[in-house]
């Protein structure tokens, strides 16, 4: 049934419900977000009862997720005043386990979001949950631990490097043999009579040293989760800089992860930048079929100032399309 579907998009679910008059209750279909499959519930009484919980399974059992999430309610239109939540943190095993009353009577048509803002395995056994959110060695693959260890050593004590690099804030050492295999651009600088090639020196001043050093440790494999997520949209720009695919693959998939309302228009903006398509659609996605342009409605005109004309009249056909749309 198309009044059950949920529509899902990084860590955001939206469950539109077109006809709540004569019914009291409806249960979503199930959607996936993390590991598991989920489930939305309205039931009208006194107030409207929102339900969120697992569905019941194996997984669920074994592995109960702690979720911390934001519930919104919305009347569907463009002057919506939406009902929003706290943000909740609770372990979710089945429907008793969460309820959250709406004091406000909903008919017709109106959305549910929930957005998850981090979700965690409780593990049975004891022992701390840990998030699922970012994949802990996502990085580095177990078959090549040993050769990881021997670049990280090159890379901090500084074994036979030949080149330095300066950053806006400091100099860093490395090896031109790793940086020509992982960039055709560094591979050009070492090959041809560039200065590069004399001085053994690259230039690299629109990043800090720390940003370098992350894109170094990417580059010899033993970047760490936590430094990948913190200096990505500067690794970003370099991959795209010294053309480097992969890690531009991984820096849009990664900012597909946590689209929010707060980050959204920055990110469009990025992706329009470095050609990103797949984070674009997600952004434009985000704002318009998922409702959140009424959300940044005073960010909008200072985007408008500053982006790419091109960028804004495609942005702008979205809004008109939103805020003026066509009767069915």
């Amino acid at each position: 049934m198309g009044d059950s579907r949920v529509e899902t998009i990084s860590r955001l679910a939206q469950w539109k419900i077109e006809n709540f008059g004569t019914c009291s209750y409806k249960k979503s279909e199930a959607f996936k977000v993390g590991i598991w499959n989920w489930y939305l519930s309205v039931e009208k009484n006194r107030y409207l009862y929102v339900r969120l919980f697992p569905e019941p399974s194996r997984l669920a059992k074994e592995q109960p997720p702690i979720a911390s999430f934001i519930l919104r309610v919305s009347i569907a239109g463009a002057n919506r005043k939406p009902y929003i939540s706290p943000v909740h943190e609770r372990l979710l095993q089945s429907c008793e386990d969460f309820v959250w009353p709406v004091d406000s009577t909903f008919q017709g048509r109106f959305i549910i979001d929930v957005e998850f803002l981090d979700l965690k395995v409780c593990p049975l056994n004891g022992g701390e949950p840990s998030s699922i959110w970012p994949c802990d060695g996502l990085m580095q693959s177990v078959s090549s631990q040993s050769t990881l260890r021997c670049l990280s050593r090159m890379l901090d004590e500084g074994i036979h490097t030949d080149v330095a690099i300066h950053a806006a804030d400091g100099t860093l050492r490395a090896h031109k043999a790793v940086l020509a295999a992982s960039s055709p651009v560094f591979q050009s600088m070492f090959h041809h009579n560039l200065k590069e090639k004399e001085s053994s020196i690259i230039n690299i001043e629109d990043m800090s040293a720390e940003s370098c050093m992350a894109l170094l440790s990417y580059l010899y494999g033993t970047i760490k989760q936590e430094d990948f997520w913190k200096h990505r949209l500067s690794l970003l720009g370099a991959a795209n800089k010294y053309d480097i695919a992969e890690l531009k693959d991984a820096c849009e998939d990664s900012l597909m992860e946590d689209i929010n309302t707060a980050n959204v228009l920055e990110r469009l903006q990025e992706a329009w930048l470095y050609q990103l398509n797949k984070l674009k659609k997600g952004c434009l996605m985000y704002l318009f079929d998922f409702g959140k342009i009424y959300d940044v409605r005073d960010e909008i005109n200072n985007f408008f100032r500053q982006a790419d004309r091109e960028l804004t009249l495609e942005m702008f056909q979205g809004v008109l399309k939103v805020w003026n749309p066509v009767s069915t």
